[in-house]
C-alpha cells in the first residue's frame, strides 16, 4: 500500500500530532509521518516524535523578526525556511496540529489543497484563537471541532469533517476544551484517511 508522506507542524504539546502519529502506525492507514516541525525550541511534542523515530526540525520564528522589512515579508521568509525543511523530508502533505503561526499567502498557495488544520469549533462559527472561550461567552448550546483545508483567510477553507460537542450547563472554557479535544483526536485521523485515500 502506498502511503502519503505527511509533515505535521506543531507549537506545543502536539496532542493532535500524537493522535495522527498513532493512526499512521496502523498497517492499513494510507499515510506515514515523515517530519514533525515546531516553531518553538521547547515544544513538548518534539520529544514524542523523537521517541517514535520520526525526524524532527525546529524553525524558530523569533529568528525572523527582522525590523528592516515588513511583517508580511518576515512571515514569508519564515515560511520559506519551514518549506525547505518540509521538502527535505519529501513530505507530500501537511497537517497543522496546534501550530500557532499565521501562514503567508505564499505558503498557502504553495501547498494549496495539501494543507489541513483542525479548529475547536463548528466552523464557520467561532473563528480565531479563542474559539472555545467565545462559545462559552456567547452561551452556545453546541460546539465541536472542524477539520478543514487551509486558505489565506483564517479558518475559512473547505470543511472536510466536523463533530458536534454539547455545551453542558456550568461548563468552563477548560472543561469544554477538554471534551472538544477528545473529538479532535478522533476526527483528525479520520479526515487524513479520507483525503489520502482520495489522492492515491
Amino acid at each position: 500500500m502506498k502511503k502519503t508522506k505527511v509533515a505535521i507542524l506543531i507549537s506545543g504539546r502536539g496532542s493532535n500530532m500524537k493522535a495522527l502519529v498513532e493512526a499512521c502506525e496502523e498497517k492499513d492507514f494510507p499515510a506515514e509521518v515523515v517530519l514533525v516541525l515546531s516553531n518553538k525550541i521547547d515544544a513538548e511534542g518534539l520529544k514524542f516524535a523523537e521517541s517514535k523515530g520520526i525526524k524532527t526540525a525546529i524553525v524558530n520564528h523569533k529568528d525572523f523578526n527582522d525590523i528592516s522589512i515588513s511583517k508580511e515579508m518576515a512571515r514569508e521568509n519564515f515560511d520559506k525556511k519551514v518549506n525547505e525543511e518540509i521538502e527535505k523530508s519529501e513530505a507530500e502533505f501537511i497537517c497543522l496540529a496546534g501550530f500557532m503561526r499565521l501562514l503567508s499567502p505564499w505558503f498557502v498557495q504553495k501547498w494549496f489543497d495539501k494543507l489541513i488544520n483542525i479548529h475547536p469549533s463548528l466552523l464557520p462559527e467561532f473563528k480565531g484563537a479563542d474559539a472555545v472561550g467565545d462559545a462559552i461567552k456567547m452561551g452556545a448550546k453546541v460546539s465541536g471541532c472542524t477539520v478543514h483545508f487551509v486558505r489565506e483567510e483564517m479558518d475559512s477553507g473547505p470543511i472536510i469533517l466536523q463533530e458536534r460537542v454539547e455545551v453542558m450547563p456550568g461548563d468552563s472554557k477548560e472543561s469544554l476544551a477538554s471534551r472538544i479535544l477528545k473529538s479532535e483526536h478522533k476526527i483528525y485521523p479520520q479526515a487524513l484517511r479520507i483525503i489520502c485515500e482520495k489522492i492515491q
